[in-house]
């Protein structure tokens, strides 16, 4: 017999997309989706269940599919796809307490998979150059996604105290990135002028969406517990990232990004929360070592090649440079006319020179 997994956080995109590649996998039996809402894409051999995880009843769906590995991917970074921040605090701290109390309840569960993020770390100006598993972050979340996430992992290594016998691991991702994504980060990364801190260019590490279904199905199907930094080989400037994305860029001061965040969040364009502010000014590096070492697992793309996917279809608005120099040259004459040896310059000489000459012809005549 294969296990049998339930997977919360269907509805999203990300969620329905891992649930459907975990179906598949042979040592898998049945996958079992939970959500408040349904999917809205195709979700494959997954067996859908309307269920809201801040229930109890998400014990009785537990306990009546004989689940026993549950992959928790419904802590939710953005309040605008939550309906509301105080919706999203529900759905993440509330909804985590009671899927936890849930497993605890239920003899059967013997794996439990959380989801994540290196958010937790914070960003400051006194953060270390990177961030291992036992680091706490130099100042604590007081507020939004990061507080979550902190209260999140802390009930979570409250259940695996109070459950020894069920193997806990803890995936602390990177920003996920590719041409599928919808988070604070990808938001802003389309933005036709991207606004950034003046005087500071933070680090950034990226994990392709296809490096986290794989991670999320390697500690399901790999008996490894414990807390792991997941994120794509290398670290990229802001600056260089931008460049590469060809987008046109304002430095503003951290306040006026900040006011300028919250009229885009208002409009819904895109997410500009505090600690988003934040990591846009420092930015954040965390180690891997233990992703590779004891979990086993190595993302198939670097940062550098995560991003490259996902500005593969963006509309480009940047790379005016570009624009320019390729209008000059198309009123250059063609390379194949200019002798070897001899400079356009020279060209653009003889070229005066006979017309100087046919114009006195003309006179002449």
């Amino acid at each position: 017999m294969g296990k049998v997994v339930l997977v919360t956080g269907v509805s999203r995109d990300l969620g329905r997309r891992f649930a459907r590649s975990l179906a598949a996998d042979p040592s898998v039996d049945r996958v079992i989706g939970v959500d408040v809402v349904p999917p809205r894409g195709d979700i494959g051999e997954v067996s859908f269940v309307r269920a809201d995880i801040r229930n109890p009843v998400i014990a009785k769906v537990i306990a009546k599919e004989d689940v026993d590995t549950v992959v928790h991917m419904s802590v939710i970074a953005t309040p605008g796809s939550a309906g509301g921040r105080g919706t999203m605090k529900e759905l993440n701290v509330i909804g985590t307490m009671q899927l936890l109390a849930a497993c605890q309840r239920a003899p059967g569960v013997r794996d439990l998979v959380v989801k994540s993020t290196t958010t937790v770390y914070g960003a400051s100006s006194r953060d270390p150059a990177m961030f291992t598993e036992e680091m706490e972050p130099r100042r604590a979340p007081r507020a939004g996604y990061a507080k979550d996430v902190a209260e999140v992992e802390s009930y979570v290594r409250g259940f695996a105290r109070r459950r020894g016998d069920v193997r806990v691991t803890l995936l602390r991702c990177a920003n996920v990135v590719g041409p599928h994504v919808d988070s604070p980060l990808t938001s802003y990364l389309r933005l036709p002028v991207v606004p950034t801190v003046i005087g500071y260019d933070p680090r950034l590490q990226l994990l392709h969406e296809d490096d986290l279904f794989a991670v999320l199905q390697h500690a399901v199907t790999h008996e490894v517990a414990g807390t792991f930094n997941i994120a794509g080989d290398g670290v990229m400037m802001l600056s260089q990232a931008l460049r590469r994305l060809r987008r046109p860029t304002v430095a503003l001061p951290g306040f006026a990004v900040g006011s300028l965040g919250s009229a885009l969040r208002s409009a819904r364009i895109a997410d500009f929360s505090p600690e988003q502010v934040s990591f846009l000014t420092y930015g954040r590096g965390v180690d891997t070592t233990r992703m590779r070492t004891e979990l086993g697992f190595t993302p198939t793309r670097t940062t550098a090649e995560a991003l490259v996917d996902f500005g593969a279809d963006l509309p480009r608005t940047g790379g005016r440079a570009e624009r320019v120099l390729d209008a000059v040259a198309s009123t250059l004459p063609d390379p194949a006319v200019v002798r070897p040896g001899r400079s356009l310059a020279a060209l653009r000489g003889a070229d005066q020179d006979d017309a100087a000459r046919a114009r006195g012809g003309e006179h002449h005549g």
